[in-house]
């Protein structure tokens, strides 16, 4: 690769701060439109992250919590500002800003009470816990990398709750791609889900324009590729299948379709979801998805839909966005 001229890289660096405006003042201009739901009096008090029938969820950017029996009717909402939250086995990440420019991972108790928080670069764009609760992930989108065509890209870190063991980036691991090593500096990685032992996960790998699922060793340090067009993994409980989203013909200017990968099989089955899902779906159970949607207004709301490809998508929680299941 040649180095940049001085005026391309002066370029790069002003296109990335026009995108990520743009992109912080999507936040913005949602946050400020969204319905008002006021946090109760109590505070953090009022939601807990014990496993139990209940939907977590972000209201308002506000943690908020739901019957899963009835998600639509009435919804307690914490004074805790989260961007993004998932939780499971009593451990929660919230994605919160630290400041009017800047953000922190945030890993939370089952009280709501922070027990870690990590500066990250970027705004906030996924998070995950694993299934037991000892692991959490995040990414964010970050600005001025120069290998990148309009110097837009990501950073995907992965946190130990246990050992306090922290990855800041995924971007050092070492590659196999199509069963040979491989190395780029334009590699990225976004939405990272767990498997059951803590150490292996799957995540979404992004290189010469294509993009890869990826199966991953947190301790190994490796990552190997295993299918294209899968972004946004999410393991199923029974870990034998992942929802993401795939890109219509390849191609994300044409949005994505919501599908399940059987991993034995590596066939793909596309849900009754046919409006475009930019999300990282979770799992309400075994054979149910739960994913957010934008209004023209902007506006979200959180459906679900059959993971087997039958039914029809249901709205789940209006006016909510970053789904999870108190598992």
């Amino acid at each position: 690769m040649t180095a940049m001229s001085t005026r391309a890289k002066l370029g790069v660096v002003v296109a990335s701060a026009v995108l990520l405006g743009a992109v912080a003042a999507g936040y913005t201009a949602t946050a400020a439109e969204a319905p008002r739901t006021p946090p109760p009096a109590g505070g953090e008090q009022a939601v807990t992250l014990a496993p139990g029938p209940r939907l977590l969820a972000i209201t308002d950017r506000h943690v908020s919590a739901v019957a899963a029996t009835d998600p639509a009717g009435p919804r307690t909402v914490a004074g805790l500002e989260c961007l993004r939250v998932y939780a499971a086995a009593g451990t929660g990440v919230c994605l919160k800003p630290e400041s009017a420019w800047s953000y922190q991972v945030v890993v939370l108790d089952a009280t709501l009470r922070e027990t870690r928080a990590v500066s990250v670069p970027g705004l906030p764009n996924r998070a995950r816990v694993s299934a037991s609760g000892r692991m959490v992930s995040w990414t964010t989108f970050v600005g001025g990398d120069s290998y990148t065509s309009g110097g837009f890209s990501t950073r995907t870190g992965i946190l130990d709750t246990r050992t306090g063991a922290t990855v800041a980036s995924l971007e050092g691991f070492a590659i196999t791609r199509d069963g040979r090593g491989y190395r780029n500096p334009d590699v990225n990685y976004w939405g990272v889900t767990f498997t059951a032992d803590d150490n292996r996960f799957y995540a979404t790998m992004s290189t010469g324009g294509k993009r890869y699922l990826v199966r991953g060793d947190l301790a190994a340090r490796t990552v190997e590729t295993l299918k294209e067009n899968v972004e946004c993994p999410s393991l199923s409980p029974d870990g034998a299948r992942l929802a993401f989203k795939e890109a219509v013909d390849a191609d994300p200017a044409k949005g994505w379709r919501l599908s399940v990968l059987d991993l034995s099989s590596m066939r793909v089955a596309a849900t009754a979801e046919v409006r475009s899902v930019d999300d990282q779906a979770a799992w309400l159970d075994d054979g149910e998805l739960a994913y957010t949607l934008r209004r023209d207004d902007g506006q979200p709301d959180v459906w679900s839909v059959p993971a087997d490809g039958s039914g029809t998508p249901a709205l789940v929680i209006p006016g909510a966005e970053s789904p999870s299941p108190l598992t």
